[in-house]
Order: structure tokens, then sequence, then C-alpha cells
């Protein structure tokens, strides 16, 4: 595939730099696919080679079933929601403050409301994407016309609402509004002068880099995020050290794509010393770091050093029902999926999808890891397994028919 790509982007006259930048990639990213140094496994990522590349047909460089066409959509993935959202990020108000003053309590609430149901809804990228706006709107300003201590609150709000907007955007926003979230989200928190709200943005931040192929990045994002709060935990509020413990899994899961094993597990470790000193239903409201999430964190881990069968074991000694959010354990699924691919359980991975997608068809329609896994299926489920393989990719949009 590699070979193939080089050979298509030199026929178009079109550098390394640019063809990754059209993919919101780095050059080296793109040098080690080409020269065979690093597997393309993400459905997401090929699509949007194929179009840089003017690709009508995937199956040119994947080399799918004969007489099977894998068209190729323009643009990303889009979610009906993207308009109102850009609009409200990027159309920052300078007008004077309105004759009511926000309610800065009343904000965090519904903020933190939203979080919940990001959570918990089958559908939360849509009914969250119709929240977000107006909480954006709010948010901005409350922190341009609120005084004194009531300001510093609102830009914890700030920092939080456009963390939310990060978590519901992810895969489906432009590379360019992906960054001016992320980067707000932080520089509201520095604002507020909130070790919490800066480590929890830092997190977020962390999100993009790894995202974006920059994984030394994000993991520098969120160890120096870590050194600066870990001062702060003695007596702190137990959400202090749940953001704590999420940056470690952070870090485990960016080392562990990196194949840096020891490493990943050192940081996961980490995180799980964290959850020990929790109380044992401690769940953090946004990033939903507890005992589940580490236990959850450990599969993935296992999973992204391409050790399957330790990451199915770990899967078995799993509870998913114990993780109140649905868009985690849909993900969980979905991990356990990717293991059983990785063994050449094309069945298995196929009924755990079904599950996945059961919980939470959204989470598994716009995450890269579930679209390359139904994709995977699509094309090279067991004959008997065919129309169900093609049911579900049809369902989360890898594939169209006619």
């Amino acid at each position: 595939m590699g070979e193939t790509i080089e050979l298509l982007r030199e026929s178009r006259g079109m550098s390394r730099a640019v063809l990754a930048g059209l993919c919101g990639r780095g050059p080296d990213w793109l040098k080690k696919i080409e020269r065979g140094e690093r597997e393309l496994r993400s459905h997401t990522l090929l699509l949007r080679l194929a179009a840089a590349l003017q690709l009508s047909d995937l199956s040119l460089l994947t080399g799918g079933p004969p007489g099977v066409v894998q068209p190729v959509p323009l643009g990303r993935l889009n979610h009906p929601a993207m308009p109102e959202i850009w609009g409200a990020v990027m159309e920052r108000s300078f007008a004077p403050s309105p004759s009511a003053p926000v309610n800065v309590a009343v904000l965090q609430g519904r903020i933190d409301q939203t979080w919940h149901l990001w959570h918990t809804s089958e559908r939360n990228r849509t009914e969250v994407g119709a929240l977000l706006p107006d909480l954006i709107r709010q948010a901005e300003t409350a922190a341009r016309t609120l005084e004194g201590d009531d300001r510093r609150t609102a830009h914890v709000a700030l920092a939080d609402v456009y963390r939310l907007t990060g978590q519901a955007t992810a895969y489906v926003a432009p590379a360019e509004l992906a960054w001016v979230v992320a980067d707000r989200a932080l520089a509201a928190a520095h604002q507020a002068d909130d070790p919490a709200a800066i480590a929890a943005a830092a997190w977020n931040m962390g999100n993009i880099l790894r995202e974006t192929s920059y994984p030394d990045e994000a993991l520098r994002v969120a160890t120096e995020a870590a050194d600066l709060l870990r001062p702060h935990l003695d007596g702190a509020p137990e959400d202090w050290r749940g953001v704590y413990g999420a940056l470690q899994l952070h870090a485990a899961v960016t080392c562990a794509r990196e194949g840096q094993e020891g490493n990943a597990w050192r940081y996961w470790d980490a995180g799980n010393q964290v959850a020990k000193s929790l109380p044992a239903a401690y769940v953090h409201p946004s990033t939903v770091f507890g005992r589940a999430n580490v236990d959850f964190h450990a599969v993935s881990v296992a999973t992204d050093l391409r050790t399957s069968g330790k990451a199915l074991s770990l899967a078995d000694e799993v509870d998913p029902d114990v993780m109140p959010s649905k868009e985690r354990r849909a993900r969980l699924w979905v991990e356990v999926a990717r293991g059983h691919l990785q063994r050449g359980d094309r069945t298995a991975a196929l009924h755990v999808m079904k599950i996945a997608h059961a919980i939470g068809a959204e989470t598994v329609a716009y995450t890269p890891s579930a679209r390359t896994v139904a994709a995977d299926l699509w094309r090279k489920a067991p004959r008997a397994l065919r129309p169900e393989a093609a049911r579900l990719a049809e369902a989360v949009g890898v594939t169209a028919v006619g």
C-alpha cells in the first residue's frame, strides 16, 4: 500500500507535506507509511488519503474484493450539528454586555448535565451537538462580562464547555476547529488559574495531539499537566485526583500506540494506583476516570500493543455494566473486536461490534477505530456472515449500497 500511495502522490506532483497536511497529519507520518514502517489501519485516514489523491474507489489502495467498489466520499465525516457549532465557536461577539448577566452557577449546572448526556445517550453527538452552540455563547458572554470571583468561575465553565465541544466534534470537526477548541479550553483554564481545569484542558489537548500524529507532544502535555497537578493532590477534591488519573491513562495509551510497552504499563499502573486511592464507586464526571475506566484502559493498552491474547483475557475479567458511560462501554467493545481481529477471528469480532453498535450507534459511527473494524469485516467476513457484516457496515456508514 505504501508504494502505491507514493506512486500516486508523485504522479500528481504532490509533496509528502502537502498530502499529509490534507489528511491532518505530518510528513513523517506519511513517510513511514510509504516506506512500510507504519501500518495504516484507520479506515477514516484511508478515506482521507484516497480523497486527497482524487480516487473514487478505495480498493485501489486496499486491494479489496474483486468487483466490489468502495466509494470514497468527498471530505471528512460530517454531522448536521457542525455548522451551528462552527458558527458559535468562530463568531465570537465583542458587543456590549447584555442587560441580564449570566448566572454562572446555573450555566455550570447546564454544562454538567450536558456532560452527563454525552455519556448516557445513544445519540450523544446529535443531542449534545444541539445544545453546544447556546452553551458556547453563554460561556463566552459570562467570561467576558462577569467580574471578580464570578469571572474566574466563568472561565472554568468556558474551559469545560470547550472540552465538551472537543469531545462532541472529534473526527467530524475540520482540523482548524479542533485546534481552536482545544486551545481555547486551555487558555480559559489558565485565565481561571485553576490547576484542575488546566490539567483537564491539557488532557483534551493531548487527545488532539495524539489523534493528529504528534505522540511526543501529546505525552509531554499529559505528563507536564500531571506534574502541575501533583503538588495539589493532598487534601484536594476527589475530582482533582480523577483528572490526574485520567492523565496517566492518556499517557499509557499514547505510549502503547507507539509500541512503548514498558512505559505504557508504567503509566497505566500509575493510573491504577490513583483509582485505588478513590472510593470504589467514584467516576469523574467528564473523563469518567475510575475503577472501571482503568480496567477498560488495560484492554486498550494491550490491544494497541497488539498483544491480543492479553487484551481478550483482560476483557474477560471486566464487567462493562459498572461503567455508567455508554460512550465508554461502546468503545470497550470496539477494543475487544480489534483484539479478535488481531487473532483473525472475524466471527467473534462481528458479534462484538454488533454489541458496541447497539450500545452507542453514534460512538461507533464516528470513531475511526470502530469504522476500521466495520470496514474490515465488510471486506473480509466469512461468506456466511457477509450479509450481516454488510448491514453493520451500512449502518456505520463505511460503505454505500449501489
